[in-house]
């Protein structure tokens, strides 16, 4: 018994040390991903070497990958590299092709300013980011440089394995609560059951998605890669987490939700330059947590719809925090343009409601068709309702072509059986746009005296430093339709 007791003592003793320490500062330390051998020569990009170090040690080489943005053609090669880190870490950004006069890193919020010595560029980051680094303001060609804390619970390789698998890694066995992807490449189908914790190395590529359907209680950490996958479906799912996972040269899409409940995506790091190359697309979902994201894709960055195919529901309890998106093509946020117009085998009409997105970074948007320009966009159609949403603390650095926001009734054959029934109290809150691009002015309008935007409220939207305080050319349209419309 009383050896018993000591154990019992010696285990709270240690707990209590483990939340004193997690409170302190912690200490410097870099974790850095081998690559697949097979990927030396045919995914790598040379246009820049990226180094890595916690402050005064020893420069670590990191593996520059080929990635693929921007599908207005010809497609571009960028270049992106990640790492893991606690505390601080210096990096040096070595451009490898021709001169440079300046180099920035956005978001421009993040107040990351590098020091150039030698033509490399440096700077040192006290928390986990995700950043773009840009030489001469070239959008097209940059570094994307992902990290994420140190993963204190992820599970090591097999003993003997070194991340630098030239074949295909062990497949894991899908049977068992915990699953376990280890360092090298992975092809096949990845289909998981209820109750599973999944974990992906920092040194695994996978091929093909992760199955996620009819299953609840389900948990993914990922430090690793996926490479030229097809969109990862949560489909019919309650109880999900997705955290860390980044997303390079898939197809199409990133991520499909539809009529799940109870979702949350963390730390998701994408870049998609394939045709309908959509972000984190959510169709009828419940209760869905986004944030410390990057979403650049060739298409909209987040979008939440309800009925299309054969899917049918509401959308309910959404937010988006923390994270920033990168519109190549289409928008940053796209809500409510698709849903059901009732019929008699589906009589209900949809709804779209209590949606919030705060602290959002938007660093492009380029849409060049006007009715669906709006780097926010909400375009009820089919007979949708979207009510009580808030779009706070949010920072536009650049529109290519379109507009900061576009709230209307839509009703376009391409789409919609119906236009929608209407958009309703809605918030913008302390947004700011640069001014930087060619912008045309945002617009607000309904569709009939049944089909209203009712119950706009724009508080201190800026527009290159102008407050918006009503309809002016160039910045507002407010157009038929539209109903109680307050400016603070």
């Amino acid at each position: 018994m009383i050896s018993k007791f000591i154990r019992l003592l010696a285990a709270g003793l240690a707990v209590a040390a483990s939340t004193a320490t997690a409170t302190a500062a912690p200490q410097n330390a870099l974790q850095v991903h081998r690559f697949p051998e097979a990927f030396r020569y045919t995914h790598h990009n040379d246009d820049y070497t990226v180094r890595v170090r916690t402050p005064g040690g020893v420069w670590q080489d990191l593996y520059e990958y080929n990635v693929k943005v921007d599908l207005d053609k010809p497609v571009k090669d960028a270049s992106m590299v990640y790492f893991n880190f606690d505390g601080a870490v210096e990096v040096a950004v070595q451009k490898n092709n021709g001169a440079f006069s300046q180099v920035a890193v956005r978001p421009t919020a993040r107040g990351i300013k590098p020091v150039v010595k030698g033509g490399v560029a440096y700077f040192t980051l006290n928390r986990a980011e995700n950043l773009s680094v840009e030489f001469d303001g070239d959008r097209h060609h940059n570094l994307h440089l992902f990290t994420h804390a140190i993963r204190k619970d992820m599970p090591r390789p097999a003993e003997g394995a070194t991340g630098m698998s030239t074949g295909k890694g062990e497949t894991p066995d899908f049977t068992q609560p915990v699953v376990y992807f280890a360092p090298g490449l992975h092809d096949g189908e990845f289909k998981l059951r209820s109750n599973t914790t999944v974990y992906i190395d920092g040194a695994a590529v996978l091929k093909r998605p992760l199955i996620i359907d009819g299953v609840e209680n389900v948990k993914v950490y990922s430090d690793g890669l996926f490479m030229g996958a097809s969109q990862l479906q949560i489909r019919n799912s309650r109880n999900v987490l997705i955290d860390g996972p980044i997303f390079v040269n898939q197809p199409e899409g990133t991520m499909r939700c539809i009529t799940s409940q109870d979702l949350e995506e963390r730390s998701i790091r994408t870049i998609g330059g394939g045709q309908w190359s959509d972000g984190l697309g959510h169709f009828a979902c419940e209760r869905v947590k986004i944030s410390d994201s990057f979403i650049r894709t060739s298409d909209d960055c987040i979008t939440l719809y309800n009925h299309r195919w054969d899917i049918w529901g509401n959308t309910r309890d959404i937010s988006v925090r923390d994270t920033t998106l990168w519109a190549d093509v289409a928008h940053a946020v796209m809500i409510g343009i698709h849903g059901n117009t009732p019929t008699p085998a589906h009589p209900e009409a949809e709804v779209l409601e209590r949606i919030r997105f705060s602290n959002i970074d938007i660093l492009e948007h380029d849409e060049d068709d006007p009715e669906y320009e709006g780097a926010i966009g909400i375009m009820a159609g089919d007979d949708n309702l979207v009510r009580d949403v808030t779009f706070e603390d949010i920072r536009v650095e650049r529109i290519e072509e379109g507009k900061l926001f576009n709230l209307h009734i839509a009703y376009t054959p391409k789409y919609n059986t119906s236009p929608g029934r209407g958009i309703e109290n809605i918030t913008l809150r302390n947004i700011s746009y640069s001014g930087l691009g060619s912008p045309s002015a945002s617009v607000i309008y309904g569709h009939d005296a049944s089909r209203k935007v009712r119950n706009i409220v724009i508080d201190n939207v800026t527009v290159g430093g102008r407050k918006l305080t009503g309809p002016e050319a160039n910045l507002l349209d407010i157009g038929p339709h539209v109903e109680g419309v307050q400016f603070k």
